[in-house]
This record gives structure tokens, sequence and C-alpha cells, in this order.
């Protein structure tokens, strides 16, 4: 039986999925209770804001809005439903190992469920910037989370 990550036309179904029914894609209403980034790229049309709201030191939601290319948003929603329910240190470990796939380096696909569609981001350098951007922004929101802000 194929798996996702080498069926090819169900990675693609994925990302089309995903950029056409982002998840979480939205500005809180009640900004005062997250944390927030803004993120965008001078490569691609990507400009987004990444939201986190931790409650009793888990991820209780990731939300994200903006406008972003199909890798972007694909990637970004996946992130959104991976993450919640996570600690800081579980959440950090998913994104690591999701940047060890991104960079052809050895990495564990039992922690990333769909984002392992973009497992051959590599081999087009120019998108690795729009796979990576919402996930570099939460990271950077779990840092200031751990570290107190």
């Amino acid at each position: 039986m194929p798996t996702l990550s080498n069926n090819p036309q169900l990675m693609r179904a994925v990302i089309m999925d995903h950029y056409e029914n982002p998840r979480n894609k939205k500005t809180p209403a009640n900004l005062e209770n997250y944390d927030k980034i803004h993120m965008d790229s001078s490569s691609c049309v990507d400009d987004i804001w990444v939201y986190l709201r931790m409650e009793n030191n888990l991820v209780a939601e990731m939300l994200w809005d903006g406008v972003a290319c199909a890798i972007s948003t694909a990637s970004t929603s996946i992130l959104s439903e991976l993450v919640v329910g996570k600690t800081i240190e579980e959440a950090k470990h998913i994104i690591n190992e999701y940047q060890k796939m991104i960079h052809e380096e050895s990495y564990d696909d039992s922690l990333l469920g769909e984002a392992v569609v973009f497992l051959n981001t590599a081999k087009q350098p120019a998108r690795i910037k729009c796979a990576t951007l919402g996930w570099d922004g939460l990271l950077a929101l779990l840092k200031e989370e751990e570290n107190g802000r």
C-alpha cells in the first residue's frame, strides 16, 4: 500500500486541499490573548501573521492569516493542526524534524503527519522559504514563550 510520501498525486492533493481549504486561517478576535509575529518573504507573495495561544503550558491554538502562495498556505495550515495540544518542547521538536526533512537530513517522519508532502522541497530551493515561513514564525513565538517573553 503506497504511503503519502511516495505518492506524488496524493501529495499534490493534500497540498491543494490545504491551499483551497486552509485550516486555522483567521485573525483572532481577542488579539490580547495571543502572541503574534509578522512573517514575509522578499521572493514570494507570502505576507502572514502567525498567532499563538498557550494554555496550561500547551499550545491551545495556532492561527495565522494573510496572503501566501500555495506552498506557504498548505505548510502553515498543516503546521497549525500538528502543534495543538503539544508542549513547547514537543512543538519545537516537530518543527526541528520538519526543518531536517526540508534540508534533506535524517528526520523522524512519524512526527510530521501530512507535512511529509513537502519532503521534496529541497529540489526547488526557491520554495524552501515558502515551505518554512509559518514554521519559522511559530518557532520564534515558542522561543519567546519559553523565555518568558
